[in-house]
C-alpha cells in the first residue's frame, strides 16, 4: 500500500527575513533534521545565498520580508506566506528572529499548521530603549506566543524576561542555548603558512597585534565605540590594528560604512574585509576578539573566538553573558564604556600568560558547551515531542 508522503515523511519549514540567516545561521542545522529524516525548506527574501542552500539540498522558498516594521509590506508578507503554507501543507513551521516569528507563525496558525515552534535568538527591547518602543516590542512578542507550541529560548536569562513580561507561560518556553561547529573552528586545523598568508593578504604587519570584530556593520554592535577604543589602544600600543569582519548591512538606519573609522581618525590601522568564508584562519591571527554589542541573544562570534583559542572582551549584556565567562574565556565591560573597553584589551595584548590560560580555557568552553550538536538535538526531540502530542508520526530516529 502506498502511504501518504506527508504522513511518512513530515516536512519542516524554516523561516528567516533574509537568505543569509538561512545559510550562516541554520544551515547546519537544517542539514541535521534532514538526516533525521524530515524533509526540509527554507523560506526567506530571496538573495545572492539561496544557491548554496539549495546546493545543501535544501529547498528555498521566496517570499519577499522587509527588516523594519511596514505596516503594508508586513500585510503583504503575511498573505504570501499564508498561501505557501496553504499549498505546501507543512507539518511543522519553525520561525526565527522578530518579524519572522510574528508573521510567520500568524500565518501558520490561520494556514492551519499542526506544530509551530519559534526560536528566541534575543528580544529586540531592551532595558535603555525608550519605554513606548518597548512596549510595542512586548505586545508583538506576546501575540506571536500565543501561536507558539513552543518557544526555544537561546538566551537563559529571556526565559525570565519573557516569563516576568507576560510573553509566554514557564510552561511554553524551553531553553535551547546556541552552538558552532567546534570541528571546523579548531585551531590545531590551522597551519602557520596559511595564517600568515591570510595576514599579508589583509596588508596586517608581521609581528602587529591583531584586534578582532566580527558581526553586522551597524551602530548596535558597538562599532563607534570600538573606533573610539582602538585610538586610546594606539596610545599605549602603537603597532595595533583592528580588522572588521561582516558585511554592511544597508537595511538597517544605523548602518556603518569604513567611512566611520575615518572620522575617528584610525582607518589608517582599521581593515574592513567584508563577509569571508575563512573565518577560522581569521580568528587564529587574531590576539584578542571584541564585540562592545548594545544587546545580543547568544552571538555567535565570541563562541567561535573562544573555540580558536582568542580570548574575548565583551560588553556586559544578555547574550554576551551567555558566552563569555568573566575571568574564564575573557572579560565583560560595562556597555558603552570606552575607558574600560580599552584597559581590557591593552590587559589582555600584554599580559601574554592571561591571554594564553584565557584561551586555552576557551576552547574547553566550546568543546563543553557551545557544541551546535546539542542544539540539534533539543531541536528535534522537541519535533518528535510535539508530534507525538498531536498523535502525528515522527520519523524513526527521532523517536
Amino acid at each position: 500500500m502506498n502511504r501518504d508522503p506527508q504522513v511518512s515523511q513530515p516536512t519542516v519549514a524554516h523561516i528567516t527575513t533574509i537568505d543569509r540567516s538561512l545559510r550562516y545561521l541554520l544551515l547546519n542545522q537544517l542539514r541535521s533534521i534532514q538526516e533525521a529524516g524530515y524533509r526540509v525548506v527554507g523560506i526567506s527574501a530571496a538573495g545572492p545565498d539561496v544557491p548554496v542552500i539549495e546546493a545543501a539540498s535544501v529547498r528555498h522558498i521566496a517570499v519577499p520580508m522587509t527588516r523594519r516594521f511596514s505596516p503594508l509590506a508586513d500585510l503583504a508578507s503575511l498573505g504570501r506566506l499564508y498561501r505557501v503554507m496553504r499549498r505546501e501543507r507543512f507539518t511543522v513551521v519553525h520561525t526565527h528572529t522578530p518579524k519572522p516569528g510574528l508573521l510567520g507563525q500568524l500565518a501558520a496558525r490561520l494556514a492551519g499548521v499542526p506544530v509551530v515552534v519559534n526560536t528566541l535568538h534575543g528580544f529586540y527591547f531592551h532595558e535603555h530603549m525608550h519605554p513606548a518602543q518597548r512596549r510595542f516590542y512586548i505586545a508583538t512578542e506576546r501575540i506571536a506566543a500565543r501561536c507558539s507550541d513552543v518557544i526555544l529560548s537561546q538566551n537563559s536569562e529571556d526565559i525570565h524576561t519573557a516569563i516576568q513580561e507576560g510573553i509566554c507561560s514557564p510552561s511554553q518556553i524551553r531553553y535551547l542555548g546556541n552552538g558552532i561547529d567546534v570541528q571546523r573552528f579548531d585551531p590545531g586545523a590551522i597551519a602557520a603558512p596559511e595564517i600568515a598568508r591570510v595576514r599579508a593578504e589583509i596588508g596586517l604587519p608581521d609581528a602587529a597585534p591583531v584586534v578582532g570584530f566580527v558581526g553586522r556593520l551597524v551602530q548596535e554592535k558597538g562599532l563607534l565605540e570600538l573606533f573610539a577604543v582602538i585610538r586610546e589602544v594606539q596610545k599605549q600600543i602603537p603597532d595595533v590594528h583592528l580588522i572588521v569582519i561582516g558585511r554592511a548591512d544597508n537595511q538597517k538606519p544605523d548602518a556603518i560604512t569604513p567611512a566611520a573609522a575615518q572620522a575617528y581618525g584610525v582607518a589608517d590601522i582599521c581593515h574592513f574585509v567584508g563577509q569571508r568564508q575563512d573565518m577560522p584562519e581569521l580568528y587564529a591571527l587574531m590576539d584578542v576578539f571584541v564585540l562592545p554589542s548594545h544587546r545580543e541573544g547568544f552571538p555567535r562570534a565570541p563562541m567561535e573566538a573562544s573555540a580558536m583559542q582568542v580570548p574575548c572582551v565583551v560588553s556586559d549584556v544578555r547574550g554576551c553573558r551567555e558566552a563569555v565567562q568573566p575571568g574564564r574565556n575573557g572579560l565583560l565591560v560595562p556597555l558603552s564604556d570606552v575607558p574600560a573597553l580599552a584597559r581590557a584589551i591593552v590587559a589582555l595584548l600584554t599580559d601574554g600568560e592571561q591571554a594564553r590560560h584565557m584561551g586555552e580555557a576557551g576552547r574547553h568552553l566550546a568543546l563543553e558547551r557551545f557544541d551546535e550538536r546539542r542544539v540539534f538535538a533539543t531541536v528535534k526531540a522537541e519535533y518528535a515531542r510535539l508530534l507525538r502530542e498531536k498523535g502525528l508520526p515522527a520519523p524513526i530516529s527521532c523517536e
